[in-house]
């Protein structure tokens, strides 16, 4: 009986032990935090709050803004002053946390709005010429975009008169559905049609390039499609290419059908053939997200794992009928996003390709390298950071009969 009591009462002692470790662990991870926390929240409570905001609380649409910007005052230090988001419309509210002069960590939140403030782009010089009987759409000729309207309403104001000869004084105006607005006047030339011969540029032999703008930081190279014709690989390799750009296709207009550039499987296997490095490019009217999506997807098709040393280019150029896509330059520039998001999903690397003007104008900022066309033989001069420039488009170099476009690329 004797030895029972003590496994009776070794029992009561363990679960004493037990009730009192549980008791324990819920003040340590329970109790205690919570009254940690509502004591923090009391000193938050009973804290200096000081903060004195601008009085112009909007953004541009895309504009880098941060916290501090809108703080005029403050009485502490923030403890990060992040980026804002800008790229959608209508309020947005901003939260932070700052240590005060108390030394307390407070939290703070204000509210702003991100406008459209840009108004629509015109492309359009101080005169426009057409041909006595002109029967097309002159507001429908003369690119007219917005940053974030698909649709902006583009007119000429003024009286002309295109089955009469002379010049008209007239104002191109367009508005994006924000209310801006931009006005271009310009002079409306209605002439008699003349007869314009075109005479072809002198070609430039390559090793010009290659003596230009070959150092320690650049390789020379080109870019061919199927106008370049049969190519002797080994000449071009002779001749210094040091890469090359292959267009791969394309499709027929807007929303046709795809095509292989004739060339493409012969002039791939060429230049890997004699050890110069190859990426692609592809020729695109894409007008959505989806269709550009569709078009990277048919180029990794067409690939078939085919490796690349170089990026695939997304090459957008139909700002001549630009008005009939109807996209805002946002719309634009997230299409081309799409693509290249989709072949660097595929394991290649992507590319935008444009002229510097456009770039400039049109095109908004991507994390994405340039492939710049500017053909000049000044300095480049280019505002954006480019991985590639096409500096010239009338080369002469060794294995290809036709002109060649020449490339810079920035090691």
């Amino acid at each position: 009986m004797k030895t029972k009591r003590v496994n009776r009462n070794t029992i009561y002692i363990f679960i004493i032990i037990i009730c009192l470790l549980i008791i324990a662990c819920l003040t340590y991870f329970i109790f205690i935090p919570m009254y940690k926390k509502h004591k923090e929240e009391q000193r938050i409570k009973n804290a200096t709050i000081i903060v004195n905001l601008k009085q112009d609380l909007t953004a541009s649409f895309g504009e880098e803004k941060k916290i501090s910007d809108y703080i005029e005052s403050i009485n502490g230090e923030l403890i990060q002053d992040q980026k804002i988001t800008t790229n959608e419309l209508g309020k947005v509210e901003i939260s932070f946390e700052y240590i005060n002069d108390e030394n307390i960590k407070v939290p703070y939140s204000y509210t702003i709005e991100v406008k459209d403030t840009t108004p629509p782009l015109i492309w359009l010089s101080n005169s426009y010429n057409v041909t006595v009987g002109y029967n097309g759409n002159i507001v429908e000729d003369i690119m007219c975009g917005d940053d974030l309207d698909d649709n902006p309403l583009c007119e000429i104001v003024g009286e002309y008169n295109t089955n009469q000869i002379g010049s008209y004084n007239v104002i191109y105006r367009a508005t994006d559905k924000a209310g801006n607005v931009t006005e271009k006047p310009f002079t409306l030339n209605v002439t008699q049609p003349s007869k314009t011969t075109y005479q072809n540029p002198a070609k430039r032999p390559f090793q010009e390039y290659i003596d230009t703008y070959k150092n320690e930081h650049t390789s020379i190279g080109i870019d061919v499609s199927e106008w370049q014709g049969n190519i002797d690989y080994d000449q071009v390799k002779a001749a210094g290419v040091e890469f090359v750009i292959i267009r791969i296709g394309g499709t027929k207009g807007i929303n046709g059908d795809y095509f292989v550039d004739k060339y493409f499987k012969q002039n791939l296997e060429g230049f890997k053939r004699v050890g110069i490095p190859v990426g692609v490019y592809f020729y695109t009217y894409s007008n959505s997200k989806e269709k550009s999506i569709e078009n990277a997807e048919w180029i990794i098709n067409t690939l078939a794992g085919e490796e690349l040393d170089l990026p695939i280019a997304y090459d957008w150029e139909n700002f001549s009928f630009y008005n009939d896509f109807h996209l805002s330059f946002y719309n634009l520039t997230n299409n081309a996003i799409s693509f290249m998001d989709t072949v660097e999903k595929a394991g290649y690397k992507g590319m935008l390709y444009g002229s510097k003007n456009y770039l400039d104008k049109v095109w908004m900022k991507t994390d994405y390298p340039i492939w710049l066309a500017h053909y000049t033989r000044e300095p480049l001069d280019y505002s954006k950071e480019a991985k590639m420039w096409q500096v010239s488009s009338i080369a002469s170099v060794p294995g290809i009969n036709a002109y060649v476009d020449v490339d810079i690329m920035y090691k």
